[in-house]
């Protein structure tokens, strides 16, 4: 029986870490899942060793009996987590859950910089999707064999909004004869003027989402940080385009299980394996992604909706605001920006304004602009050649003449873009359509000549000039009046 017993726990403890193997569960106790190991581990030894004890032993009486303190351990866990979790609720903590983020007023005018017309992003996240398949139909050695992962993360990359994917490996046989080499590349894709670019950066991958064994980067990392709560694992480039994962570490700091937080980030090169973990104050300025948008979008809600309090979030309703529905990234200053719009908790189609979060450092700027609600500007854009039956992207917020205007490429059937529009933040009725962003933005601004980055032009020979005005003739062209002088001329060179 004692060695019946002994082999029943052998198996017992097997299951347990190929279960941990698989799931990859933080040994935290921060951690709802931790907590469901717990539960779970107990749950099987109860199980088994009742199993045992009923078909094995031919015993029904279970009193004082293994499998009774194991139930009872199973019972207790349950009931401590439940009342860590039901602790850690908002109705006991609106004021810290209000305070995960701090807002502060900005100048929209000033905070953020007007796009020449050849830096604004047209390429969305499904765009580069396409676009990252196509390239890789292009390539016939590397086509039956790979994929493009999902991933393409929206960074800056020497100055430039792009989205970055790795290549990940087409099924199981082809992991096994590639894995010993890696993946080859990772695609690139300029969110501007749209092209793709297939990387092979000096060192191969070795560590991805699509590895399998020890060389997962999910596995990888834990068994290095097996206490860290992991959250996004971000994929990214250096300014040199080397691959990295940048992983979030997370923390709750309220209660046990509420105010998720980032409290420090992992650095894997993707191809050396060589990995840190910093404050997210020490972060290098290249990496873009600390924190999700998940994260961020549900601190803010808390902020909106518990300021004054958990009782005032549900009857009185006084000053609570939530989020719309829908976010994108804008990239400023180097850094990239989440971009949402603030609106009234009963969501109507108006905003009281919006905000920009650094997805670096969550840096939260609150800029109070009533402006249209982002779903009815896609609408309105959509309205403005609805023969054509396009659909608009989600909104990219611009400076535009010092206003905040929505930018959107607006699609066909098949999903490529043929048209782009801008419509007015404050005034969506606004609305101006083009084939090319220079038209749009000229016809948004009633512009004629195009706004471009130009490299500064030489200095030129200046002299001076003195004659007698003979005639004076006016003439109008595309609206505009221009003067022609006739002069007699005598020439003072300097």
């Amino acid at each position: 029986m004692k060695n019946g017993k002994a082999l029943l726990t052998i198996i017992w403890v097997a299951l347990v870490i190929i279960s941990y193997y698989f799931l990859l569960i933080p040994l935290n106790l921060q951690s709802p899942s931790f907590w469901a190991l717990i539960f779970y581990t107990l749950a099987l030894g109860a199980g088994l060793f009742l199993l045992y004890q009923i078909f094995v032993e031919r015993q029904l009486k279970i009193t004082k009996s293994i499998s009774t303190y194991l139930i009872m351990a199973t019972l207790l866990v349950a009931i401590l987590g439940g009342i860590m979790w039901v602790y850690s609720l908002p109705f006991f903590h609106a004021k810290a859950y209000a305070t995960l983020v701090q807002k502060q007023e900005g100048n929209f005018a000033t905070d953020v910089a007007e796009l020449p017309i050849n830096r604004i992003p047209t390429v969305d996240r499904d765009t580069a999707v396409r676009l990252g398949d196509r390239k890789m139909g292009e390539i016939i050695e590397l086509v039956s064999q790979f994929n493009v992962a999902p991933d393409y993360t929206q960074i800056n990359y020497q100055g430039k909004p792009v989205r970055v994917s790795p290549l990940e490996y087409a099924g199981f046989f082809k992991w096994l004869n590639n894995t010993k080499e890696g993946l080859p590349s990772y695609i690139m894709v300029d969110m501007v003027n749209g092209e793709v670019d297939l990387v092979t950066p000096e060192k191969s991958i070795k560590y991805s989402e699509s590895e399998l064994f020890f060389e997962n980067v999910r596995r990888y990392l834990r068994m290095n940080y097996p206490t860290a709560i992991f959250g996004d694992f971000s994929f990214e480039v250096d300014e040199q385009g080397v691959p990295y994962w940048i992983v979030s570490v997370r923390e709750n700091k309220i209660g046990l299980f509420g105010g998720t937080d980032i409290k420090e980030v992992i650095m894997l090169n993707a191809s050396t394996g060589e990995h840190q973990k910093i404050k997210v104050g020490e972060v290098p300025k290249w990496v873009d992604r600390v924190y999700d948008a998940e994260l961020v979008v549900n601190q803010v809600n808390y902020n909106g909706r518990f300021t004054n309090g958990f009782i005032n979030s549900i009857f009185g309703q006084q000053g609570v605001l939530a989020t719309t529905e829908g976010y994108n990234y804008l990239a400023l200053n180097d850094d990239v920006y989440l971009y949402t719009g603030i609106t009234s908790v009963v969501r109507d189609e108006s905003n009281i304004g919006f905000i920009l979060v650094n997805m670096r450092t969550k840096e939260t700027t609150f800029y109070g602009i009533s402006s249209a609600e982002e779903y009815s500007a896609m609408e309105s854009a959509q309205g403005a050649v609805q023969e054509k039956r396009y659909l608009s992207t989600f909104p990219l917020l611009l400076n535009v003449d010092g206003k905040p205007t929505y930018f959107m490429s607006l699609k066909d059937a098949a999903g490529l873009i043929k048209m782009y529009a801008l419509v007015d933040a404050q005034d969506y009725q606004k609305v101006v359509t083009g084939n090319t962003v220079e038209e749009t933005v000229n016809k948004f601004t009633n512009r004629t000549t195009p706004i471009t980055e130009t490299e500064p032009e030489a200095p030129r020979e200046e002299f001076e000039i003195q004659g007698k005005i003979t005639d004076i003739q006016s003439v109008v062209i595309n609206g505009n009046t221009y003067f022609y002088l006739l002069p007699i001329l005598s020439y003072d060179f300097l």
